[in-house]
């Protein structure tokens, strides 16, 4: 899905480059044609800003896919959720990214998911990076507490797996 919507825009490489950023972020649009987070409002210079790219071109784009019936509706409705990720050590949290062989493989949730039940570990989050959005996809788990040394050995023996950080 995230493909087709990015080839849409495969005409302009800038405001393909804003799309993408709105994807990879869960920046949505509003029916006032202004980018938001979450109902908050977002100036399209500081988006513009952060991919390189003139404010005008953050404009244009949203403007075109409030035309587009189909992705405006994808838009109109995405939201951010918090990442603890950067958090987690002053939360006394742990995190543990998982790079995966094969991003389209169904079973990398399920088997780190299971090897953290087999432990007894407490997941707070999880992130999954949508292969089609981003070029290095992988699996945050963050979880209570610390990663005992045989579940991380349990994670990198999983056939999915192709490489695993702390």
């Amino acid at each position: 899905m995230w493909h087709s919507i990015l080839e849409r825009f495969s005409d302009s490489p800038s405001q393909q480059r804003v799309v993408r950023f709105l994807l990879e972020n869960g920046f949505g649009i509003s029916e006032e044609g202004r980018v938001v987070v979450n109902d908050t409002e977002v100036a399209a210079t500081a988006v513009a800003r952060v991919i390189g790219v003139d404010r005008r071109v953050v404009d244009t784009t949203v403007k075109r896919i409030l035309g587009m019936e189909d992705i405006k509706m994808t838009f109109s409705h995405m939201r951010v959720t918090p990442d603890l990720t950067n958090v987690a050590k002053n939360l006394g949290l742990s995190v543990i990214t998982i790079l995966p062989k094969n991003a389209g493989d169904k079973n990398i949730v399920a088997s780190a998911v299971a090897v953290l039940a087999a432990h007894d570990l407490t997941l707070r989050q999880i992130f999954v990076t949508d292969p089609y959005i981003v070029e290095s996809p992988r699996l945050v788990l963050i979880i209570d507490g610390v990663i005992p040394a045989a579940a991380i050995e349990e994670l990198r023996a999983l056939p999915a797996v192709d490489s695993i950080i702390l």
